[in-house]
């Protein structure tokens, strides 16, 4: 059973009158940008049985970055706060920053893992690719190896790139 869907401005009407409000995105990413009082409750947090507290007769608005997430995980997103009505809002975050609803953002907070993954995954291919080309062609091996390493992490669910990020000093969240 599919939960019903919000669009953002429809969302921001119903948490005016009561609804809950749960960004289910990883803390990183809530911590970087959110929405005014919604709380963070990872999907992580959720699939392992976390009930969400404080879910009555309220609906219960769930939202990730896009949308996906939460259309994904949908039945597990109900049995969360089962007997509470539950309403995914269409988009994510994204749709409503597009809508030119406000939000909170504190630069200070690591960028998600995943874009700091892109930018040196790309960066590294790029850098083979230009080397390759420029200085000797076995320098193309760097592009193919980045390339081995997404592939082998999209096959396995294990990055070693992001599991690398994680441990350096800028990952660490700002106070």
């Amino acid at each position: 059973m599919m939960p019903e869907s919000v669009s953002p401005l429809e969302a921001k009407k119903l948490i005016e009158q009561g609804a809950l409000l749960i960004d289910i995105r990883d803390r990183a990413e809530y911590l970087r940008e959110h929405i005014p009082n919604a709380r963070s409750v990872p999907l992580s947090d959720i699939a392992e049985g976390k009930r969400v507290d404080g879910a009555a007769r309220q609906p219960v608005i769930f939202h990730c970055q896009s949308g996906m997430r939460t259309a994904q995980n949908a039945t597990t997103l109900i049995n969360a706060v089962n007997p509470a009505p539950v309403l995914l809002m269409t988009g994510g975050i994204n749709a409503w920053k597009s809508a030119q609803l406000p939000t909170t953002e504190d630069k200070r907070q690591p960028l998600p893992i995943m874009r700091q993954v892109q930018i040196v995954a790309g960066t590294l291919i790029l850098t083979g690719v230009v080397l390759g080309y420029t200085v000797n062609s076995g320098l193309f091996l760097l592009s193919g190896f980045v390339g081995a390493g997404l592939l082998f992490a999209g096959v396995s669910g294990w990055c070693g790139m992001a599991s690398l990020l994680l441990k350096m000093p800028w990952n660490r969240p700002a106070k």
